[in-house]
């Protein structure tokens, strides 16, 4: 987040001047509020999550129970998407606007104890408000997004000049924030969302008291991710507990989710008392 922040600053005083970066902050502010307060209806409607009670899924309301009375949370509403492909996510402005949605194939393909990891694992994220923090982020790299647009638009229709006049403005300067800022911004954001599966990996392990579970689940989530596609909009495969997209190679680089294989290394690690290498 700090290090959003300084790209921000520097970029808006180099690109935009101060009134440019406060613009462009502004902008991304307004947008991201609306997905904020909205992003659990927005998302769960795009995915076609159907609310359930506890009639129609009794062994899932028992297992997020537990896991929220261990947790000191309430009770999320529930929801199961139509899909194969074994995944879930949590999503909610708060606590107590919160929602739980896992897919028909998470709930056919694992057994209880993995289940459990994986519902604490989002109950983590819920208590953490994970939400909140990538909000926050998505604003300002937004804000730097934005600030590189205006800047390119300024030398598309200014002819090159005005940089140079703005305070603290340079050409040069600004040309190569212009192309370097945004993917900073990018990668920075990534960095943020791998951090906090990290540490929703751990606090759902403190949930559930159960690292193994966890890390036997993820382990056969990537393999079940690998076999069975999911329509997923890369603007919310942050928010599964594995990426839902498939691909490897450079596109590894700009990934949400941190390696499986350290995800796991760090659980085990967690359950046998010992430090991760």
């Amino acid at each position: 987040m700090g290090l959003l922040t300084v790209l921000l600053v520097v970029v808006g005083n180099l690109i935009g001047g101060q009134s440019g970066m406060i613009m462009a902050f502004l902008l991304a502010t307004v947008m991201n509020f609306g997905t904020y307060w909205f992003s659990d209806k927005i998302v769960l409607r795009m995915y076609g999550a159907q609310e359930v009670n506890e009639s129609d899924r009794p062994r899932l309301f028992q297992l997020v129970r537990e896991l929220t009375a261990r947790a000191g949370l309430p009770m999320p509403r529930i929801y199961v998407i139509p899909n194969e492909q074994p995944n879930a996510f949590a999503t909610g402005r708060n606590p107590e606007h919160a929602a739980v949605a896992v897919t028909e194939g998470i709930l056919r393909n694992l057994p209880p104890e993995q289940l459990r990891g994986v519902l604490a694992h989002e109950l983590a994220h819920v208590k953490h408000r994970d939400i909140l923090i990538g909000t926050v982020a998505a604003t300002i790299a937004g804000a730097i997004s934005m600030l590189a647009n205006m800047a390119q638009w300024a030398m598309i229709f200014g002819g090159g000049r005005g940089s140079d006049d703005r305070e603290g403005g340079s050409p040069v300067a600004g040309l190569v924030m212009m192309i370097v800022a945004p993917i900073a911004a990018m990668m920075i954001q990534m960095a943020i969302s791998r951090s906090r599966e990290f540490e929703a990996d751990r606090g759902g392990s403190e949930i559930s008291g159960d690292p193994l579970s966890l890390a036997n689940a993820l382990r056969r989530l990537e393999q079940k991710v690998e076999q069975i596609p999911m329509q997923a909009s890369p603007a919310t495969a942050h928010m599964f507990i594995v990426s839902p997209l498939t691909g490897g190679g450079f596109t590894k680089l700009f990934s949400t989710h941190p390696p499986m294989e350290e995800r796991i290394a760090r659980l085990e690690a967690m359950a046998y008392g010992r430090s991760a290498s």
